[in-house]
């Protein structure tokens, strides 16, 4: 998951760095208590070429209850956090300018009590002629904290393959042991019968030899 929170950091950076590639992408909506995470929030302007100044909200309705506490604004460059229970735990991790597309934050140390909705709304005046325009928009993201994160699927298949490598290697390893120590046996014996027919040439020859000195003799 971690993986996912650090590729949704650099879609919200490219995003608040270049508004002609801003895309509206989903924030991720499972953590893990006791961990951080990124509530991704991004709303892209239509018409780049009108100025534009933002201001975003985050509001918190915990889950089970009706109503929603105000928990963060966002003003450039000042950040206010605005309920107790959050103090200390979210940061600004959206643009850097007051023209805002990304609206995202990051709470810290999470706890089983932070699962419920998120609401965030950008509120932006457009720098029109002759009159100035106010859109509100909002989003809103189910968070559920989970007290041990599910692994993902891909992962568990990368571990059952490393696995079945580890596996498949050992076996082969064996079997490349059992080839070369057959193979060195093999060469050994062979070598021993070449001696031991060397040796019997070798004492052929030498009865012979006994052979004809002896008829010699007589």
């Amino acid at each position: 998951m971690i993986r996912y929170f650090s590729l949704f950091a650099v879609i919200s950076v490219l995003v608040s760095q270049c508004y002609g590639g801003c895309a509206e992408v989903d924030s991720l909506t499972q953590a893990v208590a006791g961990e951080g995470f990124l509530l991704g929030c991004i709303s892209c302007k239509k018409r780049e070429e009108v100025l534009t100044r933002t201001t975003v909200d985050w509001h918190f309705k915990p889950a089970g209850e009706d109503d929603f506490k105000h928990i963060f604004h966002y003003d450039h460059p000042s950040a206010e956090i605005l309920h107790e229970d959050f103090s200390g735990r979210v940061e600004w991790h959206g643009t850097q300018n007051s023209d805002i597309q990304t609206g995202a934050v990051y709470i810290q140390n999470l706890t089983l009590n932070d699962t419920g909705t998120y609401r965030c709304t950008f509120h932006r005046t457009l720098f029109l002629s002759p009159y100035d325009g106010h859109v509100t928009l909002e989003k809103e993201v189910e968070l559920t904290v989970v007290a041990i994160g599910n692994r993902e699927i891909t992962a568990v298949i990368s571990e059952i393959m490393m696995y079945v490598l580890i596996v498949v290697l050992q076996l082969w390893l064996i079997v490349v042991l059992v080839y070369c120590y057959k193979k060195i046996s093999d060469e050994h014996e062979s070598r021993e019968a070449r001696k031991a027919m060397k040796a019997q040439a070798a004492s052929r020859r030498l009865e012979s030899k006994d052979n004809c000195d002896g008829l010699q003799i007589e």
